[in-house]
């Protein structure tokens, strides 16, 4: 499985600043955005789906951990 790092409590600028630092190691991004106004987007890179449900996946079980439930 996918080592999964948290990202919470990490600003909008560090998460951007960290990639663009780190640029060429970089496969794929997956990202949801929640705007003041309530709307949400999402989308992600030129990533085929088996991937991006790794990532959604992955993601998932890490969110399950943090909660104290079952992965």
């Amino acid at each position: 499985m996918t080592d999964v790092h948290s990202l919470h409590g990490t600003t909008v600028a560090e998460i951007f600043n960290d990639g663009l630092r780190r640029l060429d190691e970089i496969e794929a991004v997956a990202v949801s955005v929640a705007w003041k106004n309530g709307n949400v987007t999402a989308g992600c890179s030129n990533i085929d789906a088996a991937k991006l449900a790794l990532m959604v996946l992955a993601l998932d079980v890490h969110q399950r951990r943090s909660l104290g439930q079952s992965g």
